[in-house]
């Protein structure tokens, strides 16, 4: 019994690859298949019109895929996706303008509050425990925060 991928011509290898890849763009949806799916495209055109043997094509695949993977890239860069929910992977972020209470005395510009379940260092004008503060500006796991309007 013969391999059906040995009966493919070279081109139609690289074409069948490329519609495979752009499947499996639309059923993963990464934004990374498609780049990869367009260099295996372009190789297999170059195999139809130019006499070219495997190993050529496979290099040509190969720094196809990288050009197209950083020109890919650079276009998303240039041409970000607008988000509804641009914070999404922010936390902190999310959290500036929120009232929090303060669960360790911000004594000498620093202490601890409660956001939600966990409890996050904060810097900010001196609070007791129990007293009320308003998220300002977040840095990492750092959350700046002054003295909450009527509290």
């Amino acid at each position: 019994m013969t391999d059906w991928l040995t009966l493919l011509e070279d081109h139609w290898a690289w074409l069948v690859l490329a519609a495979l890849l752009g499947i499996g763009e639309v059923l993963i949806p990464g934004v990374f298949l498609i780049w990869i799916a367009i260099a295996a495209a372009i190789t297999g055109l170059a195999a139809l019109a130019l006499p070219i043997g495997l190993p050529l094509q496979l290099l040509l695949f190969a720094a196809l895929s990288i050009l197209a993977v950083y020109a890919g890239r650079r276009w998303y860069v240039d041409h970000p996706v607008a988000s509804t929910d641009p914070l999404l992977n922010d936390r902190a972020a999310r959290l500036i303008g929120e009232t929090v209470t303060v669960v360790e005395p911000i004594e000498g510009g620093e202490g601890r509050v409660r956001v939600g379940d966990s409890v996050w260092t904060a810097r900010g004008p001196d609070a007791p425990v129990g007293a009320r503060v308003r998220i300002i500006r977040a840095e990492g796991a750092l959350l700046w925060v002054e003295a909450a309007r009527g509290g």
